[in-house]
């Protein structure tokens, strides 16, 4: 059964780093694509980054590029999302997300599995 448990949200100052995790079970991220999405209060869900399983290809919104890193590390199969100089417009519900579809587009509806969220308050 495929779980994804996400971790390390929480309320931090504008221009602050937070770093993400999101632990996998029950698949391994050889064959799975992972991606971390986020939803705002009255927004539509979009896509933050996302990797490729197949070649490590990495895609990211155009919003965070430059200050959002997504990594994985096989041997705790888990994913991660290091994101620095945080802004007000990134409070979101993070979640995490695994595909098993090819190739990789970077949209919700292309990812069956999804993690439960963590909260990002970006305030001062």
């Amino acid at each position: 059964q495929v779980q994804l448990v996400e971790s390390g949200g929480g309320l931090v100052l504008p221009g602050r780093s937070l770093r993400l995790s999101c632990a996998a079970s029950g698949f391994t991220l050889d064959y799975y694509s992972m991606g971390w999405f986020r939803q705002a209060p009255g927004k539509e869900r979009e896509g933050v980054s996302c990797i490729s399983s197949s070649d490590g290809s990495t895609y990211y919104a155009d919003s965070v590029k430059g200050r959002f890193t997504i990594s994985r590390d096989y041997a705790k199969n888990t994913v991660y999302l290091q994101m620095n100089g945080l802004k007000p417009e990134d409070t979101a519900a993070y979640y995490c997300a695994a595909t098993s579809v090819a190739p990789l587009f970077c949209r919700d509806n292309w990812f069956e599995n999804w993690g439960q969220g963590t909260q990002v308050t970006v305030s001062s």
